[in-house]
């Protein structure tokens, strides 16, 4: 079956829509106001169907017309996507690699993963996106980095395990909470304050931090900020045990005697966006990325 509507028509349609109206999205679109009309007109004509409706000076989807603005937005992101995979399979190797990777994953072990890549491709750039939570799925479904580290494998992407690390809630020897001298129960954090990290979505942000039932709480954009507020006894916090190992070491940070659900775990999956059109140097960051987790716990007696 050959399409009746083109691509140029279903553009108009979203740009409309988006823009605020046909003014707007013929500024937009680089066209007439007129030409916009004429597309958005032919469309319905061709579809039998209304699509717009006027009410006043504005004209307004009906019932139909939103069903077709949102399969029509998935079909041009669709197309994009499309043409972007086309590119570069086209251009062999990619010139830049966008990586979104929740900030919970050793720095160390992404630097090595780094410092890999850069000796066999040295020329490609790389862009890193350090998120949490919801920004991580963001940077997925927008499709705007290649490679992601996330706690989970969001609806429509595959993804491997990647590695899963102990969480620890802790605070400064100094706190209060390590002064009770006895275990501690959820009762006993909810008395103090909590320092969480804050989720880098733009559009759906969500608590992160583990444990959030805190009467207070402070939440920051940084984990080296996080970090050192816990350190001078303003708060305590759950962070992989990986994140703190500098402090715990040092005596800076100590864990918290909890009762009950001490010893939680953060899991990881490496996910690359579009497996099918992954170029080389996707590929081949995916691969260091799994054979630099895999020597490091082979190192640490974990497999």
């Amino acid at each position: 079956m050959t399409p009746k509507i083109s691509l140029e028509q279903w553009r108009a349609l979203v740009t409309v829509v988006e823009a605020g109206g046909y003014a707007q999205a013929a500024e937009a679109l680089h066209k007439t106001q007129s030409s916009v009309s004429y597309l958005v007109g032919k469309l319905e004509s061709l579809l039998e169907l209304k699509v717009f409706e006027i009410e006043g000076r504005k004209a307004r989807l009906t019932a139909n017309g939103q069903v077709l603005y949102r399969r029509a937005k998935a079909l041009l992101e669709e197309s994009e996507r499309l043409e972007s995979a086309a590119g570069t399979l086209a251009a062999g190797w990619e010139p830049e690699l966008r990586l979104a990777v929740e900030i919970v994953f050793p720095t160390w072990m992404l630097l090595n993963a780094f410092a890999r890549f850069s000796e066999q491709a040295p020329q490609t750039r790389l862009q890193l996106y350090e998120t949490v939570l919801g920004g991580t799925d963001e940077a997925l479904l927008q499709h705007r980095v290649h490679l992601a580290i996330n706690g989970h494998i969001p609806q429509g992407f595959t993804g491997t395990t990647l590695l899963s690390m102990p969480a620890l809630a802790v605070a400064s020897p100094q706190h209060p909470l390590h002064q009770l001298g006895r275990e501690l129960g959820y009762d006993d954090l909810r008395q103090h304050r909590q320092i969480v990290i804050r989720d880098t979505a733009q559009q759906s942000p969500r608590d992160s931090g583990g444990w959030m039932r805190a009467e207070q709480r402070w939440t920051v954009s940084n984990k080296a900020t996080a970090i050192t507020a816990v350190c001078r006894g303003l708060g305590f916090a759950w962070y992989p045990q990986d994140m703190i190992r500098a402090e715990l070491l040092s005596g800076a940070l100590k864990p918290l005697p909890i009762r009950e659900g001490a010893d939680r775990q953060v899991p990881l999956f490496l996910i690359v966006t579009d497996g099918d059109a992954a170029g080389p140097g996707t590929q081949l960051m995916a691969q260091i990325l799994r054979e630099e987790v895999s020597e490091q716990c082979r190192r640490a007696g974990h497999g």
